[in-house]
Order: structure tokens, then C-alpha cells, then sequence
């Protein structure tokens, strides 16, 4: 595996990385969530540079990179699904965004789902395509950064079918697109955390200069190298599905120490509004929570290598 980006692939980055310090931040994610709203100008934007297109258009890996950068930025949009889900599915024709997934059974809050207007649902072996009419779903407050929303079952039950082996396909994407999150989410919060430990002084040094200190940064680092890379090669690789699962499932349960470490060595304003901790922190809450979690993504990992494990 080839460690460097490629021309083209820095290119790409560069250019979302000056549209994304145009339309995302922390500063704009906080006043988002306080109106439960979507980043409709940041997903124009994405769209009219045509960064959406970017998974169909150049490849799985790129897509993943991009996801990664939004989700450092705390951009508020439903791009995984739009870039690694309309690829994996095949879709040729334009989609109405927002895009949200959810599972054919799923009783809960959906991540975007108050502002979906297309909805991709997981029925196992098939996947459906539903038209989500607007004024149908029901808001629900959440301090997870997202905004998130209730569909009735009968609409989760509804839609297009999308072929047999669409629903595996969707999976896959949908835990390609978590994990990638998941990596960029981690990252801004282990760097947000050791800019506080640069500035924050106690006994007339620096906290992030004490040994014990550095020691736990290190950790964190090791578990978001670990998941960036799991993620990129499975993104990468052959289009094995395994490859997928064990990097959805390292990095969502070093998502669950991430958020702890960083809580913990930020003291006592980690855990107020006051700092932008919580704007990547709560997100991986909202991730780690999706497609069954941890546990679901270690099961996949067996019926992967294995065959159909039991419940």
C-alpha cells in the first residue's frame, strides 16, 4: 500500500480543504446544532464543486478521504452517504439530498433524519430507495451535533427496491462511511485536546509537557493512525468486505477511548460547552451508535471470515 496521496488525490484535498474553511468549523457545527439544523450551504457547495461525485467518479479511497476531512471539519452533512453510498448502490440518477440511512427495523432516532428527503433502508438482502416527503419526519432533540429525526415504520417499509445484494452493498458502504467519520471526528479531538495541553499551564509548565500526559496523547494517536490506516486500506483494497468490518469495528470501539482520554486530560471544561470538544466528541457517540454498534460490526467480521455466525 502506497502511504503517500497521489497528485491527483492532494489536489482533491486541497481544494475541499479551502472550500471547507470557507463553509465548516467548529464555530458554524455549534450554531447548527443549535437550531437542530443541516448544513444546506456547505452540501451545495460540495455539490457545485462536484465533490459529491468524487466516490463514482474517481474511486472508493477518494471518496473515504474526503468523508475523513468533512467529518475533521465538523461539516454537518450527510456526506458519507451521498458520496460512498450512491457509488456502492449504483445510482445514476441525481439524488435529492439530504441522504439518510437507516435499517428496515429501527425503531429510534435516525441520524439526519428530520431533514432527509431521501431515505436508503437496509432490508437485509435487498435495499429500498424511499422519497421522504417533507413535514413527515418528527425532529428529535439531541446533543450529538446531528440533526436527527423519527420516520414511521410504514415509510421504512416503503420505496424502491434496489436489487437482490443491494442491502450488502449499502452495509458495506454504510460501515466504510462510519468508520471514515469516525477517523476524522477522533483526529480534530485529539488535536483540539493537545492544542488546550500546549496552553494550559500548572506548576509553571505546560500540561502536554508531563510525561504521563504524553504517554496517554500517545495512545490516542496510535488508535486514530491505527483506524486512519485500517480504513484507507480497506477503502483501497480489492473490495474485500472483511477488510471493511474489522476497520468500522477498531475504529468505533477506539472511537469509545478517544472520547474518554480527551474528556479526561481537557479537565473540567472538556465537559462544558465553553470548549469545542464537544463538537467532535458527541459526534462519535452518534456513530458509534449506528448499524448495531461495535459488537454488530465484530459479528460481521465473523460471518465475513466464517460464514453466518449465531446470534
Amino acid at each position: 500500500m502506497d502511504f503517500d496521496l497521489s497528485e491527483e488525490q492532494a489536489g482533491v484535498m486541497e481544494a475541499v480543504d479551502a472550500l471547507l474553511n470557507r463553509y465548516a468549523g467548529p464555530a458554524r457545527a455549534i450554531a447548527l446544532q443549535a437550531e437542530e439544523a443541516y448544513d444546506h450551504a456547505l452540501e451545495g457547495a460540495l455539490e457545485e464543486a462536484g465533490f459529491l461525485e468524487v466516490g463514482r467518479a474517481l474511486g472508493r479511497l477518494e471518496g473515504v478521504l474526503l468523508v475523513e476531512r468533512v467529518a475533521y471539519q465538523a461539516g454537518t452533512v450527510a456526506v458519507a452517504a451521498r458520496v460512498l453510498g450512491g457509488a456502492a448502490l449504483g445510482e445514476a440518477e441525481p439524488l435529492t439530498g439530504p441522504v439518510a440511512i437507516a435499517q428496515v427495523d429501527h425503531v429510534g432516532p435516525i441520524r439526519f433524519g428530520s431533514v432527509a428527503r431521501t431515505l436508503w433502508v437496509d432490508a437485509g438482502d435487498e435495499a429500498f430507495q424511499v422519497e421522504v416527503p417533507q413535514g413527515t419526519a418528527e425532529p428529535v432533540r439531541s446533543n450529538f451535533g446531528f440533526p436527527m429525526g423519527r420516520l414511521s415504520g410504514d415509510l421504512l417499509r416503503s420505496g424502491r427496491s434496489l436489487g437482490p445484494g443491494s442491502g450488502e452493498a449499502l452495509r458495506e458502504a454504510w460501515r466504510l462511511g462510519l468508520a471514515a467519520e469516525t477517523v476524522g471526528a477522533m483526529d480534530a479531538a485529539l488535536a483540539q485536546t493537545v492544542a488546550y495541553l500546549k496552553d494550559r499551564r500548572q506548576f509553571g509548565r505546560s500540561i502536554g509537557s508531563f510525561q504521563a500526559v504524553q504517554h496517554r496523547l500517545a495512545e490516542c494517536a496510535i488508535e486514530v493512525e491505527a483506524s486512519r490506516w485500517l480504513v484507507r486500506e480497506a477503502a483501497g483494497g480489492s473490495g474485500d468486505g472483511e477488510a471493511v468490518c474489522v476497520a468500522a469495528a477498531f475504529a468505533l470501539d477506539a472511537a469509545g477511548r478517544v472520547f474518554a482520554e480527551t474528556h479526561q486530560l481537557s479537565g473540567a471544561i472538556g465537559f462544558t460547552r465553553e470548549h469545542d470538544l464537544h463538537v467532535w466528541s458527541m459526534r462519535l457517540h452518534a456513530l458509534r451508535q449506528e448499524l448495531g454498534g461495535v459488537q454488530a460490526h465484530r459479528k460481521a467480521i465473523v460471518d465475513a471470515r466464517w460464514g453466518e455466525a449465531r446470534p
